[in-house]
Parts: C-alpha cells; structure tokens; sequence
C-alpha cells in the first residue's frame, strides 16, 4: 500500500470500514460524537483522504465510499510496525506480545492453530 494514513485519517476511514458509504455529515456527526472533534475538523481530514486516494466522493450529499480495503491497511501498518522496532524480526515481535501478559489455554491452543497452519 502506498497510501500513508495518520491516525487522524484512519479515525476517518474506520467510519466506513465500519458502516460502509456513508455522507460527510454522517462521519462529521458521528465523530463530534465519539471523540468531540469540531465538524470542520473532520471535513478537512475527508478531503485529506480523498486526496490521498483514500475515499471516493459522490454526489447527491457527499458521499464516501472507502477505496482502501481495512486488511490492506493493517498489513502495511503491521509491517511499518514489524520494520521500526523489531529489526523486520516477525518473532521478536511475537516474542514482544506473548511476554506481556498471561495467555490462557484456549489462547495457547489458538495461536498453535495459526502456527500449524502456516507450515
């Protein structure tokens, strides 16, 4: 992906991940809502988005639609991740996330699954 998202503009895109084509104003007041920012505010993060290449807009009532697929993002977050602070070491970063706290079995028996699954 070559679209670099600010955690502003992923607030924005997380709406219609979630919701799907919604108007402006829909987003506007959803997230004056959630996070009290000012309607202004989240416009001028729309238009970022659509200049980007993030979101498509269309009439009748500015409409946006997502042009980015959420799975897309989190990969290229994951891996921006995985390079910055873990040398580009996949296992250091589960090694990182594994020591924090205490998994249960069923936890346990989960990631064996996805391990087992990779080979």
């Amino acid at each position: 992906m070559d679209i670099k998202l600010f955690d502003s503009e992923l607030k924005v895109m997380s709406v219609l991940w979630r919701n799907g084509d919604v108007p402006a104003k829909y987003i506007a007041k959803l997230l004056t809502g959630e996070l009290g920012w000012n309607v202004n505010t989240t416009y001028t993060l729309i238009k970022r988005c659509i200049k980007k290449g993030a979101i498509e807009r269309s009439e009748p009532g500015f409409m946006c639609h997502a042009l980015v697929p959420k799975e897309e993002v989190q990969e290229a977050e994951t891996n921006e991740l995985i390079d910055k602070m873990y040398d580009g070491s996949v296992d250091k970063l589960f090694a990182a996330l594994l020591g924090r706290k205490k998994l249960s079995a069923a936890q346990i028996e989960k990631l064996k699954q996805i391990v087992n699954d990779l080979e």
